[in-house]
């Protein structure tokens, strides 16, 4: 019954959707980082619902920093944050306790805890805990950001609506990062938003695909084999709920290539190496190789839907019909896109100090 993740920078959640709070604590920031209040709130901004194509729910999201700062800076112990929950309705949950939800945790996690799990609006499993990792994953983007490594998501597909695909990195990732809705073609934007509120008029939701990447991150960090580059971010990013699928570079696009296209050429230019494609993402033996790094991320449609679906009693063990109610997203994928960045950021500094040492002082420009 682990909550953790990370070997040198770890990430601690604790909380429930309608508890009193989630809490998050983020050990191996190094000593004089710079925590900025400010741009916490902002990135759990970004986080929150935004109007008809998200939840009913909303929380300020009005955080506490307990512990491991002081006049702004971390002290090199482990940062506390909690962040209160207010826009809690458990009476929703009440009446359909017993029924599984289906596409929810609500039977697996019956069979792990034993009937003792909080199951108001998915307890520990719910979305509403990423507020936690967002608030971590802010701290560790900062951090980065000190040495010159920025990263950003956008909105590559929903609902069979795709977005343009990345073109200029290092315009691109500033406006991204600062974007609810972070789309590269706003009217294609504005096309997802609509289908996102078709599929909610029909008491429906949609999925979609995120796609993400990283600039200024050196070559050479990560390991092979288990503990490779790509696998201890896919560790993170399989943890956010929905999250189904993690590709790197062509991911599933491979199988449709030969190797002389696939492959991605050496170059020396202006006196360092490079690729002159980057159909491997970065990653070349689960090490990288200093082009930027970009994967994909699959999120589900939301399983909380009003349709009636088919569904088992966990008190009486007889077949049942469900129609959840309550407030909840026919989009996920905006709001995850958030997410993907914290989690990107936690993986990728843990990464970091496993390869020059707790302070980074190997990646001072």
């Amino acid at each position: 019954m682990k909550n953790t993740f990370g070997n040198q920078v770890t990430v601690t959640l604790a909380g429930e959707s309608h508890g009193a709070a989630v809490t998050v604590i983020l050990d191996g920031i190094a000593p004089g980082t710079v925590v900025d209040p400010e741009y916490i709130a902002a990135c759990l901004a970004l986080r929150r619902p935004a109007g008809k194509i998200s939840t009913a729910r909303r929380e300020a999201d009005d955080f506490r920093i307990t512990s491991g700062v002081f006049e702004g800076r971390a002290t090199g112990t482990p940062i506390c944050i909690t962040i209160p929950n207010g826009d809690t309705i458990s009476a929703d949950y009440e009446k359909t306790k017993a029924l599984c939800r289906p596409g929810h945790a609500d039977y697996t996690a019956n069979e792990k805890y034993h009937g003792f799990q909080d199951y108001r609006g998915g307890g520990h499993f719910s979305g509403r805990i990423t507020a936690g990792l967002v608030a971590a994953g802010a701290i560790c983007r900062s951090a980065l950001q000190s040495f010159g490594i920025t990263l950003a998501t956008h909105i590559a597909e929903i609902a069979g609506i795709e977005d343009r695909p990345f073109d200029r990195l290092s315009e691109e990732l500033p406006r991204l990062a600062e974007m609810q809705f972070p789309v590269l073609d706003e009217a294609r934007g504005e096309e997802m938003r609509r289908e996102i509120e078709r599929a909610a008029s029909e008491k429906d939701s949609v999925g979609g695909v995120l796609e993400t990447a990283v600039l200024g991150l050196p070559a050479g960090v990560g390991e092979p084999w288990f503990d490779s580059f790509e696998s201890r971010l896919c560790h993170i990013l399989f943890s956010i709920p929905a999250v189904k699928g993690v590709a790197f570079g062509e991911g599933f696009g491979f199988a449709r290539m030969r190797g002389s296209r696939a492959n991605d050429p050496f170059r020396r230019v202006d006196g360092r190496i490079v690729t002159l494609t980057n159909h491997n993402g970065g990653v070349n033996g689960g090490i990288t190789n200093g082009m930027p790094v970009q994967f994909c991320c699959v999120i589900k449609p939301t399983a909380s839907i009003a349709r009636e679906q088919l569904t088992v009693s966990l008190e009486t063990g007889e077949n049942a019909v469900l129609a959840v109610r309550g407030r909840h997203d026919p989009c996920i994928v905006h709001r995850a896109a958030h997410v993907v960045n914290a989690c990107t950021a936690v993986a990728v500094l843990d990464l970091l100090a496993e390869r020059y040492g707790t302070d980074l002082a190997g990646l001072k420009r």
